[in-house]
């Protein structure tokens, strides 16, 4: 029977030994590889609907999988202005004032990546955006995806005019008056403003995020770990119209206020989707973030905050993470700060002591922990996923940056501990949480071998917690394929694995860490079908 794709006069590198396999070729039919071998050999195998390409030496890997993204969320939210870019308050009111004299009558702003950074001595408010939204009403994403800053004119049409009580650790900051300043922290408080705001049609929603899945595929991931609250219907009208171009695994959200009935609902998810999509895992929150003062550290930020759970009775999460491993589902729990990830642990281990299992657990960013909490990752078998990008992009080597000030020197000093982490055994998987910070697979490879912005324009950031080259591809492929139990038929080339490629021009374990993110992506095949063809293939 005919291949369906033939590749040949290729480099075959392998992520478990950073080697190059004795093959210059590579055959598949039906989505798995059916020939590893050389070219007369795949030729063989070539029929007249068979896809043939020569890829002139060019470099194939296991397809690269990212461990966190939301792509249903992230589309939905990048729909606004981009304020990623913006370093300092200047830009930030110069990009909003353009975005805003485009805007019809009465028409919402939405805007995204803000980084609290750009604000300086200023305080983080709607107060400092006033000249530029006089009367605009304006709801703008924080770069963390956990907070929200509100004009004061989307306030008003959202009836918010002081302090509420929420069910989970969210709030709506005030002045000592008592007037709210627009930050808008966590879910419950951001979604106060969310429900005054217009919302994109469906369509649409569908629309733009194919149009981020294709740009993802062209960047080199076959793959990702969804980590979205919402979205399996997007992903099921998606696939229905051959437009899910990668591999996608759902974590749906389970949050303080999931009650046993939506609890049981998740755990009856598990498993269903398509061929190309499908549920393998429920996602949580044991904090926020460290950067709008919502973590939950073992003693409080140098501004008296980050003192507390997300869940407001940290032991029901515990209770939760018990059912669910019970029930055989894996969890990911968003855990930056050192007594977030601590509960964490110690709720994995008392549901393993009662249960005895191999299921895979994770936790998600891991942004500052102890040596003691290090060492336990390993033992207890759960995944540490962390994304590198996030601590070259958002802090600063010299500590100046809003993260490491509100941690203070000893725990800015232990950031993302990747490499401590490798060492002590844990299963690192990498990712981007985009649209937290960018996706393209290899600028995410590249952060974590040398630790700086990628415009490369500040110092490493912790550089002895830098990996290998070699450690960096395994977290995006096999590791990525251990935690979704999914390791015997993917995360490397074999014969029966997953075609699942990713083709690079270059070597990228042979490729200066500063020179990776710019290598550029030739193919990309999911199940056996090119995705993204690159120019001269």
């Amino acid at each position: 029977m005919p291949a369906d794709l033939v590749l040949l006069s290729a480099r075959l590198l392998d992520p478990a030994t950073g080697g190059l396999l004795p093959h210059t070729a590579l055959a598949a039919r039906d989505g798995r590889i059916v020939l590893l071998g050389d070219d007369r050999e795949a030729r063989a195998l070539a029929g007249p609907r068979s896809t043939v390409l020569d890829l002139r030496g060019a470099v194939i890997v296991p397809g690269l999988t990212d461990g966190h993204l939301h792509p249903v969320s992230g589309a939905e939210r990048t729909m606004g202005v981009d304020l990623s870019g913006c370093r300092d308050l200047a830009a930030v009111r110069d990009a909003l004032a353009g975005a805003a004299r485009e805007l019809p009558p009465g028409a919402w702003l939405r805007g995204w990546g803000l980084d609290p950074n750009a604000f300086g001595t200023a305080p983080l408010g709607h107060a400092a955006l006033a000249p530029v939204l006089d009367g605009v009403p304006a709801l703008l994403d924080l770069f963390d995806g956990h907070s929200l800053l509100a004009s004061e004119r989307a306030l008003e049409l959202a009836g918010i005019d002081g302090p509420r009580t929420f069910a989970q650790g969210s709030e709506i900051v005030c002045d000592a008056e008592g007037r709210p300043t627009g930050l808008l922290l966590e879910d419950a408080a951001c979604e106060c403003a969310e429900a005054a705001a217009p919302k994109p049609t469906e369509a649409q929603i569908r629309a733009r995020t194919a149009e981020v899945l294709h740009a993802m595929a062209a960047a080199g991931l076959t793959g990702g770990h969804a980590m979205d609250g919402t979205g399996l219907d997007v992903y099921a009208a998606l696939e229905a119209a051959d437009a899910l171009p990668l591999r996608l695994r759902v974590h749906p959200w389970c949050r303080p206020e999931t009650g046993d009935d939506a609890l049981a609902e998740l755990i009856r998810l598990q498993g269903t989707g398509g061929a190309l999509w499908r549920v393998t895992g429920v996602k949580l929150f044991m904090d926020g973030t460290i950067d709008n003062g919502t973590a939950w550290l073992e003693d409080p930020d140098r501004h008296g905050e980050s003192a507390r759970a997300f869940w407001p009775d940290p032991r029901r999460y515990t209770q939760v993470i018990a059912a669910l491993h019970r029930a055989g589902v894996p969890t990911a729990t968003h855990a930056i700060g050192d007594a977030a990830v601590r509960h964490v642990l110690d709720s994995v281990e008392k549901a393993r002591a009662e249960h005895p299992s191999g299921l895979r657990h994770r936790v998600e960013h891991i942004e500052t922990v102890p040596d003691d909490t290090v060492r336990r990752f390993a033992p207890l078998g759960v995944a540490a996923s962390m994304q590198p990008t996030h601590c070259c992009e958002f802090t600063r080597a010299d500590h100046t940056d809003n993260w490491s000030r509100r941690l203070g020197e000893e725990r800015a000093g232990r950031a993302f501990r990747c490499r401590d982490l490798w060492a002590a055994g844990a299963t690192v998987v990498l990712g981007s949480d985009w649209p937290i910070a960018p996706y393209p697979p290899l600028q995410v490879m590249a952060g974590a071998r040398h630790r700086r912005p990628a415009d490369l324009s500040l110092p490493p950031h912790g550089p002895e917690q830098a990996l290998t080259g070699l450690q960096a591809l395994r977290a995006l492929t096999l590791n990525a394929a251990w935690v979704a139990g999914e390791e015997e038929h993917a995360g490397r080339l074999a014969v029966g694995h997953r075609a699942d490629l990713t083709v690079l021009a270059e070597d990228p374990l042979a490729v200066a860490d500063t020179e990776l993110a710019g290598v550029p992506v030739v193919l990309t095949v999911v199940a056996g079908r090119v995705r993204h063809r690159g120019a001269g293939v």
